[in-house]
């Protein structure tokens, strides 16, 4: 199968206490997957896995064609693509939406160039054009701060995506957001699903739903589950230890 994401029996201990137990899943190129799972399956810990914040005791993760993210140090995973978004958003709060997304553009930007150069036009475009994405057009010129909360959430997104990613990682990136950001929040994601290979972490099981993609449960560290979400919500393990709850 053609992967841009092979985690291969990944284990992950702490204190004797083991996060990860064996973990396996497979990416596809263009795929975006939802990770679902009590709290202390596992979840943040596999994101912590991927960008090199945490070193597996055994089990490998192979980017792409080859490359093995174990051997590799956070930022040299994030240069090869993978983008990471936290529940909190963090957004330059003092510099207007459109000059965060000019911050995150791919590229080499000098910092003094960065915050005093005007933008090109190639970079003009790409910055409308992740704005229509974001839904923030008529907010470009306002600064971050002032913005909502699922606003802020979708600036972060946006800027993730202005640096260009192959694999974007979400972490709950619907906590705390009205049920109507939410509802956009999920059309969103449809709208960049095959663009890139996106993985996003969730409890909220509305918007699951309505990201319309393939689900895999964790629970104890490994895999308990995986399907769509009518699947997985009928498996009886994934009702006893998840949804039952």
């Amino acid at each position: 199968m053609n992967s841009l994401l092979y985690i291969d029996g990944v284990t992950v201990s702490f204190d004797g206490f083991r996060a990860l137990d064996g973990l396996s899943l497979v990416l596809a190129p263009g795929e975006m997957r939802a990770v679902i799972g009590p709290n202390g399956a596992g979840k943040t810990t596999m994101m912590d896995v991927i960008t090199g914040k945490t070193r597996p005791d055994a089990g490998r993760v192979v980017f792409g064609a080859d490359t093995d993210l174990t051997a590799l140090d956070e930022p040299a995973i994030a240069s090869l693509g993978i983008g990471r978004k936290f529940q909190k958003p963090s957004v330059f709060e003092h510099h207007t939406v459109a000059d965060n997304l000019l911050l995150s553009l791919a590229g080499q930007r000098a910092p003094r160039r960065t915050l005093f150069a005007r933008e090109s036009a190639a970079e003009r475009l790409r910055i409308e054009a992740i704005l229509g994405t974001i839904r923030l057009t008529p907010y470009r010129d306002l600064l971050a701060g002032s913005l909502s909360h699922g606003q802020k959430q979708w600036l972060e997104i946006g800027m993730l995506l202005a640096q260009d990613p192959e694999l974007l990682l979400l972490d709950e990136p619907v906590a705390g957001m009205t049920d109507a950001e939410t509802a956009q929040t999920a059309e969103l994601l449809r709208e960049i699903r095959g663009t890139r290979s996106v993985v996003v972490v969730e409890h909220d099981m509305a918007f699951v739903r309505a990201l319309d993609v393939k689900i895999t449960v964790l629970h104890e560290g490994s895999v308990l589950a995986e399907g769509s979400i009518d699947h997985v919500s009928a498996d009886p393990r994934v009702i006893e230890v998840y949804l039952g709850r």
